[in-house]
């Protein structure tokens, strides 16, 4: 390239704003965004020149740069025809069309194509250098041409970041920037999430899936680099050897140069190595301060091409930490740095109501994440969407735990050969993007049989891509159809409102991936006033307060201890579009829940899982009888008449009849071999089940519900155990009246009476009446 000496762009310093060129000059209407069906704190303060001016690349970056978010102009034309002459409307970038805070507000269907175009200039600071053209992201089949010559190859992705070295293309002086995208969304194959084409303002229906973001969605900007220079830093923390393992990436032209990779902190140089571009060195870290939510201490990267004066040299970050999966007092377990801590968080759709898939700022992507923290949780599950590498910065810098879905193909499809290509492809991609931050702990494949295939050969895909990281082979293994690949580091089933227990097993670590959904809508915050859906509806924010911590403390008190349960995302960290179960509303304007009494319940799990001790054992194969505890009340025992479940005074002088229905055989759990099930000793193949509540003794059906009824999970109770249902953590077995019931303290039946709950929920295990 000849040297470029016109300046209308200005050079950026690291995670400040870089200056666009000029918009085209044009005679046309004054832009002005189209008003959203609900505004958020954020929505007025998107600047129309320069949105999204914060440096797009925090694990990459250099000191210039150029960002080129802005007014564009904009067409819409058939799917196949050519580039337009003339452009009718003008667009912001990075919002999609779809979106208010384009100026658009249109829906976009599979026979529409996208075209974007402005001018732009090359600072003359750059001379010399080449120059690259980065997009964060644009969904989905993306073509570039710059002064009317083609930038590289159409790029075919909606997730994943892409680049263009269109050093040859330039002009001196105006440059002209052309970007056609095409978006089947749900009559392609691609990657979808939950994306639809759909109305773009509100109206009913459509539940679980939401307006499509078709487009450029995530920031476009310009950067000079040497013609070596470096692509890519993988940093894999070893805290086996105290080590900062890294792979410096590179061009071409870089491919075998000499590279030095220096970590500080505070400006003070800890260790630094040497080695060469595409090879793995080892950087010492002896005594490092580790990353964890409690303390996500960052420590300060730097890599420079040492070969010749003025190589290139880029700045980064990274965190040590560890992750796997454990034995932890007999049960498979999850552990961040060497320690079993239960993983609570959200399921996090990323979706707003004025730029849909695009934060409208960067302060807006940091709000959900920082409420995050806020509440309590220690973990978040970015649902079915792949969010900007700066959301993956501040989950980063503020200590949260992630699990990355990849987003899945449309659920009512199987996906053909091409389809599962391009699927794969884009997933390495996506880990490639990401796999140096701290913060992301594990991979989840696909989700409740969405688009599924070949679950058990991608997830040895996935580990053996990424070995440094947990995989989730399929969220929601018991949900819709979902077949299970049977590998991977975790095994995770969906239970609303829940939070049931995910059945333990003797290699995975057992995980709730989903649980919750509690609605509650609030007036004038309503994406469709009255259209909202939930899995269970609240009649008031203190109904609400009260059954979220009833669920966060049936986990701590029973999921976790005797279940084996290790993780539990709750849904959802926001309402979105007609989903209103979050616990913010759509616009974050309002936090439903009391922020205290919530953050106090998680920080109560997580301080449990630090100290939780092996899980309570019964005599398994071994006939028991189990008394009552409660003062006044502790000659009486668990016993079976006429099918249902009572407590009777049981004694020497008691029937045989009676002493054989107060007596039950200790069977491992039929729905979770951590937990147990009570046959009846007169009744072989009857166990204690509930059903409706009420306890009783009844034949199994072979149904995974009747499994579940059938099986208890024992917690320490003060002079005895107390049992409570597999899949209702925080209800117990209860007698009241003489009668047994599954019953919740506080609870809104009659046998839920606070009373002398705990008493009348602990038992002691006996010797049989009937031997």
């Amino acid at each position: 390239m000849t040297a470029v000496v016109v300046t209308a762009l200005a050079a950026t310093t690291l995670l400040t704003a870089g200056a666009a060129g000029a918009s085209p000059a044009r005679a046309a209407e004054p832009w002005t965004p189209k008003p959203a069906p609900l505004s958020t704190p954020w929505t007025d303060r998107v600047p129309v020149d320069h949105p999204l001016p914060e440096y797009p690349r925090p694990q990459l970056t250099r000191p210039d740069w150029a960002n080129l978010n802005g007014l564009w102009d904009f067409a819409v034309t058939s799917r196949d025809a050519g580039q337009p002459t003339t452009y009718g409307e003008r667009i912001r970038v990075p919002f999609v069309p779809e979106s208010a805070l384009s100026g658009i507000q249109r829906k976009i269907t599979a026979n529409d194509r996208l075209w974007y175009k402005r001018t732009f200039t090359v600072p003359a600071g750059w001379d010399g250098r080449r120059v690259q053209l980065h997009f964060g992201a644009s969904d989905w089949e993306t073509t570039v041409w710059i002064n009317g010559r083609q930038a590289g190859a159409v790029h075919r992705g909606g997730y994943d970041a892409f680049s263009y070295d269109i050093t040859p293309l330039l002009n001196r002086g105006t440059n002209t920037v052309v970007v056609s995208v095409y978006d089947p969304t749900e009559t392609g194959g691609q990657a979808i999430g939950k994306q639809r084409v759909q109305d773009v303002t509100p109206h009913a229906g459509h539940s679980i899936v939401y307006t499509a973001s078709s487009g450029i969605w995530q920031t476009v900007w310009l950067e000079p680099t040497p013609t070596a220079h470096i692509t890519r830093l993988d940093m894999v923390p070893h805290l086996e050897d105290d080590t900062l393992r890294v792979t410096v990436r590179g061009s071409t032209a870089a491919t075998g140069a000499a590279v030095r990779v220096t970590v500080s902190t505070g400006g003070t140089t800890v260790a630094s190595a040497t080695g060469t571009v595409g090879t793995e060195l080892s950087v010492p870290l002896p005594g490092a301060r580790l990353w964890s939510p409690d303390d996500p201490f960052l420590y300060d990267v730097t890599a420079q091409l040492t070969g010749r004066a003025g190589g290139d040299r880029v700045g980064s970050y990274t965190g040590m930490r560890s992750i796997a999966v454990k034995d932890v007092d007999g049960v498979r377990r999850p552990v961040l740095n060497g320690r079993f801590v239960f993983q609570t968080g959200t399921l996090d759709q990323g979706y707003w109501p004025d730029g849909i898939h695009t934060a409208p700022t960067d302060a807006a992507l940091k709000y959900d994440l920082q409420k995050h923290k806020d509440l309590g949780f220690n973990t978040v599950r970015k649902h079915i969407k792949v969010e900007p590498q700066r959301w993956f910065y501040w989950a980063d810098r503020l200590g949260l735990l992630v699990w990355q879905d990849m987003p899945s193909m449309d659920s009512g499809k199987t996906p053909d050969s091409a389809a599962r290509t391009q699927w794969e492809s884009e997933y390495r991609a996506v880990i490639d993007q990401h796999r140096s931050s701290p913060a992301l702990i594990q991979w989840v494949d696909q989700n409740e049989g969405w688009g599924q295939y070949d679950q058990a050969r991608i997830a040895d895909m996935v580990k053996a891509y990424d070995p440094s990281r947990l995989v989730d082979n399929m969220s929601g293994v018991n949900c819709c159809g979902a077949q299970d690949g049977g590998n991977g580091d975790v095994v995770d089933t969906h239970n609303y409102v829940g939070p049931g227990n995910t059945p333990t097993e003797p290699v995975r670590a057992s995980v709730l991936g989903e649980y919750g959904g509690l609605g509650h809508r609030v007036t004038g915050h309503e994406w469709y006033p009255g259209g909202g859906f939930s899995y269970e509806d609240q009649p008031s924010p203190s109904a609400l307060n009260d059954r979220l911590v009833g669920l966060l403390d049936g986990i701590r008190e029973n999921a976790m201890p005797a279940g084996g349960l290790s993780a539990a995302v709750y849904t959802q960290i926001t309402d979105v579009e007609n989903e209103a179960n979050g616990l913010m509303t759509y616009d974050r304007r309002i936090v439903k829940v009391d922020e205290s009494r919530v953050r106090a319940a998680n920080r109560a799990l997580i301080a449990a899982s630090r100290d939780i001790g092996p899980p309570v054992r019964l005599p398994v194969e071994q006939y028991v009888s189990l008394r009552v505890t409660t003062p006044g009340h502790t000659d009486r025992y668990i016993r079976h008449h006429d099918g249902l479940g009572y407590t009777e005074a049981v004694d020497s002088g008691s029937s045989e009849l009676l002493k054989q229905d107060a007596t039950w055989k200790v069977r491992p759990g039929l729905a979770n071999k951590l937990c147990y099930s009570f046959e009846s000793r007169n009744h072989p193949g009857e166990y204690l089940r509930h059903r409706d509540f009420r306890v009783r003794r009844e034949a199994g059906d072979a149904s995974a519900l009747y499994r579940a009824d059938a099986t208890w999970c024992p917690v320490r109770g003060d002079g005895g155990i107390r049992l409570s249902a597999a899949n209702f953590p925080g209800q117990y077995l209860r007698h009241i009246d003489a009668e047994l019931w599954l019953a919740r303290s506080g609870g809104t039946h009659a046998w839920d009476d606070p009373r002398t709950f705990t008493e009348d929920t602990t038992w002691s295990v006996e010797a049989p009446w009937a031997p």
